[in-house]
């Protein structure tokens, strides 16, 4: 062994590369039978270091997303409901180009439609796009907005969720029509405005948000700052749950 590679090792761990640490021996041999000059070697350990560290990020992003698991483009039967626009599901998936301009995804439809699930891929494909996104069940950044509130920290809160570009707030219809968590979601929703987005899924049509906001002004007053630049998607038909149940007993 020469000493450059008695070293070389130990470089590349100061260096923390760790990919190329790991392939240089083989990509050495790989690139003596193969002819390539130096900066063709050079070139491709550099590559496996790139691409070595994207998937490390996406998988760090995903994790940190709370995104719920195996709900991707993949698992995502569009044709299973003709009430969806593949399209425009795609469309939503692969580009960013709504999130860089603040705009809005909300889709609504009754229980077990596949709402979570396409608001959930439409975020995960975000994440592998290099997005930074966080699900929250609305309830639950309603109760953590709350918190902050009595801690007179609100406004240090949803500074911190402008680090995300992209929020998903689920089941939106079962936050409760009680003035303290209706208008942390209106301070939310106010804040967010034209400056981050948000997917959101609901239950509830607009006509009925006045189940959720005890303030009929304060609910028109949210829907048109959600609206103003927004896609809307309306899912329809029976519950996938319901059907699958269905199946069963018919076996």
């Amino acid at each position: 062994m020469q000493p450059y590679e008695a070293i070389l090792p130990l470089q590349l761990k100061e260096l923390k590369l760790s990919a190329i640490y790991t392939d240089w021996e083989q990509s050495a041999i790989s690139g003596e039978q193969q002819g390539w000059t130096y900066s063709q070697y050079l070139s491709h350990l550099c590559q496996v270091e790139i691409q070595k560290r994207q998937t490390s990020r996406i998988t760090r992003r995903i994790k940190e997303s709370f995104l719920p698991k195996n709900k991707t483009l993949s698992s995502l039967d569009i044709n299973a409901n003709k009430t969806l626009n593949s399209a425009q599901i795609y469309a939503l998936a692969e580009s960013d180009s709504w999130i860089k301009q603040a705009n809005n995804l909300i889709i609504f439809g009754p229980s077990g439609v596949g709402k979570t699930h396409v608001a959930s891929a439409i975020a995960y494909r975000q994440t592998e796009r290099g997005c930074r996104v966080k699900f929250y069940q609305t309830s639950h950044l309603v109760q953590l907005l709350q918190q902050a509130k009595s801690q007179l920290r609100l406004n240090e809160y949803l500074v911190k969720l402008d680090g995300i570009p992209l929020l998903v707030l689920d089941d939106l219809g079962y936050v409760k029509k009680d003035e303290h968590e209706t208008s942390v979601l209106f301070e939310l929703i106010c804040h967010r405005y034209e400056t981050g987005s948000m997917i959101i899924t609901a239950n509830h049509p607009f006509s009925q948000w006045d189940t959720i906001f005890p303030d009929n002004m304060m609910a028109v007053a949210s829907i048109d700052r959600l609206l103003h630049h927004a896609t809307v998607i309306n899912i329809t038909g029976d519950s996938y749950r319901t059907k699958g149940k269905n199946k069963q007993e018919n076996l």
